[in-house]
């Protein structure tokens, strides 16, 4: 465990009250600063930044990179409610960026097909799904 994990604090007491009111939402630290930012909670971007990877580094948060040049996404999780080996997809929406969050039985046989057909072992962390969500045809 990262020692910066230890430390309780206001700040960030606070910013995990708010990521758990988005239990099942994707946000970047950018959502979360702008959101502090309109309420006028005096916590830095520095801060936020540090917490969030703090949280990270707890399993309370997950952080996904979709794309190279796009921000981390991150998602409350808790600490009991998600394993590292547990399988989940993502697709993202190509019209309003909406990242959707996902657990597939039929994906996960394609991927323990992948592996043992064809020897590649696929990250489902990391896969993600391009397309267009309900909300958006």
């Amino acid at each position: 465990m990262n020692s910066r994990s230890k430390y309780k604090t206001k700040q960030k007491d606070i910013l995990l009250e708010y990521l758990k009111k988005l239990s099942g939402s994707h946000v970047t630290a950018c959502d979360v600063c702008d959101y502090f930012k309109e309420i006028g909670a005096p916590i830095g971007k520095s801060t936020i930044y540090r917490q969030l990877e703090s949280l990270v580094d707890e399993g309370v948060i997950n952080k996904y990179i979709i794309e190279p040049n796009s921000p981390a996404c991150f998602e409350y999780v808790g600490k009991e409610s998600h394993h590292e080996h547990e399988c989940c997809f993502h697709c993202k929406c190509e019209k309003c960026g909406k990242l959707i969050h996902m657990h597939c039985e039929e994906l996960e046989e394609i991927q323990k097909h992948l592996y043992e057909e064809h020897k590649f072992k696929m990250d489902p962390m990391r896969t993600v799904f391009y397309g267009v969500c309900e909300d958006c045809i």
